[in-house]
């Protein structure tokens, strides 16, 4: 009788397993305000991740405000130890993770200082309460990092911007 549940009890847990444990990783590399590159693991088995903060989107390294995010996430994480907790991998192969550098998430301060956007991937930010809303209501209201702009573009808008741009190639030559 007792087997019989444990084929439930088993898929109601699956959820629990999904999510990997938290790893202690060297930031070894930025791409930009909510990219890096980590090196994990130990002497003679390290392993690079290339690591999406989730929940944020950061300006492109070309858009306006990009070189000052990249900066401002270097300040924060860069040769730092940080904590990587897995949340999912996106369609460019990155582990789209919380981040966590000296005991700070970056991304809620990111966001709190300005230099990226909530950007609700899978809900994400919903989901930690909305706290990261109110720290990008804040950081605009205080005017801080790219919110000295009145009207600044979001990334989102701006690749879709570039993409329209690109010259489309129609027939044969």
């Amino acid at each position: 009788m007792h087997f019989r549940a444990l084929p439930i009890v088993l898929l109601l847990a699956f959820p629990l397993f999904t999510h990997a444990a938290p790893r202690t990783c060297l930031v070894v590399g930025i791409s930009d305000g909510d990219t890096l590159t980590a090196r994990c693991g130990r002497i003679g088995a390290y392993e690079r991740v290339k690591v999406r903060i989730a929940a944020i989107d950061a300006p492109e390294k070309a858009q306006p405000y990009g070189q000052r995010s990249r900066q401002a996430l270097s300040n924060i994480c860069f040769r730092e130890q940080a904590l990587i907790t897995e949340i999912d991998t996106d369609r460019y192969g990155r582990t789209v993770a919380d981040v966590s550098c000296n005991g700070e998430d970056a991304g809620s301060r990111m966001v709190a200082d300005g230099w990226a956007w909530v950007y609700d991937y899978n809900h994400l930010a919903t989901k930690r309460g909305g706290g990261l809303f109110r720290l990008q209501d804040s950081a605009r209201a205080r005017r801080l990092g790219l919110w000295t702009d009145s009207k600044p573009t979001p990334p989102w808008e701006w690749r879709r911007q570039q993409r329209d741009e690109q010259p489309h190639w129609g027939g044969f030559f």
